[in-house]
C-alpha cells in the first residue's frame, strides 16, 4: 500500500474547502460576525418598517447558509470519522491482546453488531468473576477460557 505523506495533505478541491470553512465558521470570530449579522439586520427593522421583505432577507440567507453548511459539516465529519477509525485499527492491529476481528467493525451490520455488543457483555461478564481487577482478555482468551470452564463442568 502506498500512502502520500507529503505537504498535500488535501488534494481535492471540496476537501480543501471544506477543511478552510469548517475551520473557519467554528471559530469565535465566525460567531460574533453571525451576532452582528443579527444585530444589524434587527436595527434595520425600523428603516425597512418590519416588512415582509425584511424578514424574508434573514429567512433566506439563514437557510441558505444552513443548508450549504450541512454538506460541508458531513465532509468534514467523514473525513474525521475515518481518520479515528483507521487510529483505532492501528491500536488493534499493533496489540498482541487485542482481537483483529475488530478492525473495520464500522462496516458490520446492525444485526452483527448487536452480536458482537452481547459477546463484550458476556466478556464483560467474565472480567467481573476475575480476582484481579487488572485482568485483560482478548476475544480468543475468553474464547477459550470458556470452552475450558464449560469442558470441566461436563466433565464433572
Amino acid at each position: 500500500m502506498n500512502i502520500k505523506t507529503d505537504n498535500k495533505k488535501n488534494n481535492k478541491p471540496f476537501d480543501k474547502f471544506s477543511t478552510v470553512v469548517t475551520k473557519a465558521t467554528g471559530s469565535s470570530y465566525a460567531f460574533v460576525v453571525a451576532v452582528l449579522f443579527i444585530v444589524v439586520w434587527a436595527c434595520s427593522g425600523p428603516v425597512f418598517h418590519f416588512s415582509d421583505t425584511w424578514q424574508l432577507v434573514v429567512n433566506t440567507a439563514t437557510s441558505v447558509i444552513t443548508f450549504l453548511m450541512v454538506f460541508i459539516i458531513q465532509q468534514s465529519q467523514n473525513k474525521d470519522t475515518m481518520a479515528l477509525q483507521l487510529k483505532l485499527n492501528e491500536l488493534i492491529a499493533a496489540s498482541s491482546k487485542a482481537s483483529n476481528r475488530l478492525i473495520d467493525v464500522e462496516d458490520l451490520t446492525d444485526d452483527e453488531l448487536k452480536q458482537l455488543k452481547k459477546f463484550y457483555c458476556d466478556l464483560g461478564e467474565l472480567a467481573e468473576k476475575d480476582n484481579n481487577l487488572f485482568t485483560s482478555h482478548s476475544v480468543e482468551e475468553a474464547k477459550d477460557i470458556q470452552n475450558k470452564e464449560n469442558k470441566n463442568l461436563k466433565s464433572l
